[in-house]
């Protein structure tokens, strides 16, 4: 989505956060221990502040704008949107090798995650049982879906997560600022303020990536959903910022029909999309891989993915 921005930094220190998938500088006994989520007080009566309340009415808004214009498309491309194994095998090139924050630049290889992903669903205290009843289905079924779709172990987990989704407003800030801390203790003071307090620019956050040692190996991840979306731009939230903590971490001007493209023109993961993610989690490319040489294999993963004969 516009304005869902994908970081890449190196695991010697975080740079700015957007959309934001980031190796993480953490050490690799942190890495191993899967962090504890603390007890959220549920407030009986929740108003949000005048601040929360006109971010909810400009994202109402912008949703309500975009799909009047056709855009935010739920059918995961058509006739409309062809696409062949160059296709795939270009834009996949881009979104696993290159880095959208750092520009053109190559991120130094292939990055994806080596053991189960277990994804938990947290809450800042502003969110509501109703909605995190809802937000709870939708990231479970969303993660069986991208089992299904990689053949890797992916599920959703009421404890020992080591992907964690974080639900919050801009009132939960404070919330958010401790949990990040105890979750990724070596962040800097400017990433974290990002993470808490995200520009309105900034639809939803992601940082994935693994201990210092192998940084290319994922073994933790958090996302930020911004609880003031409605229904659809928080979906499309999940969707993307979860997939791209997998290791699909750029986005592409060029792919289409993908969320992992500026344009808002798809809110959910696209048929295009599936194939990238299989491609990714084939166990023929291996984490660490230069474009160089995970190239002849995606050539070859591409016509696959697209039925073709080699």
């Amino acid at each position: 989505m516009q304005a869902v921005q994908t970081l890449w930094k190196s695991v010697a220190a975080l740079a700015g956060l957007a959309a934001l998938t980031a190796c993480l500088p953490f050490d690799q006994a942190e890495s191993l221990v899967p962090q504890a989520r603390p007890a959220v007080p549920q407030p009986a009566v929740y108003k949000p502040s005048a601040d929360s309340a006109q971010l909810a009415y400009y994202y109402n808004a912008l949703q309500r704008d975009l799909m009047t214009r056709g855009l935010l498309r739920t059918d995961g491309g058509g006739p409309d949107t062809p696409y062949d194994a160059e296709d795939l095998a270009r834009s996949f090139e881009q979104l696993a090798f290159y880095d959208e924050y750092g520009g053109a630049g190559i991120s130094g290889g292939l990055g994806r995650w080596a053991g189960p992903v277990r994804i938990a669903a947290e809450f800042g205290p502003s969110v509501q049982a109703g909605q995190r009843a809802q937000d709870r289905e939708t990231l479970a079924d969303y993660a069986a879906r991208l089992a299904r779709i990689t053949g890797h172990s992916i599920s959703t987990v009421s404890g020992r997560a080591n992907f964690h989704v974080i639900f919050a407003s801009l009132d939960d800030s404070a919330y958010v600022a401790e949990r990040v801390r105890e979750l990724l203790p070596s962040i800097s003071a400017r990433d974290l303020s990002l993470l808490a307090a995200p520009p309105r620019s900034y639809y939803c956050l992601v940082v994935a990536g693994g201990p210092q040692g192998d940084p290319l190996s994922y073994t933790r991840g958090v996302a930020l959903i911004r609880a003031e979306h409605p229904d659809l731009v928080r979906k499309s939230c999940v969707h993307e910022e979860v997939a791209q903590g997998l290791g699909l971490r750029n986005d592409s001007p060029r792919a289409r029909p993908s969320i992992f493209n500026d344009d808002d023109e798809f809110a959910l993961l696209t048929s295009f999309d599936e194939k990238l993610l299989q491609m990714l989690y084939d166990p023929r490319l291996k984490a660490g891989m230069s474009l160089e040489e995970a190239r002849p294999i995606i050539r070859i993963l591409a016509r696959e993915a697209m039925g073709r004969e080699l």
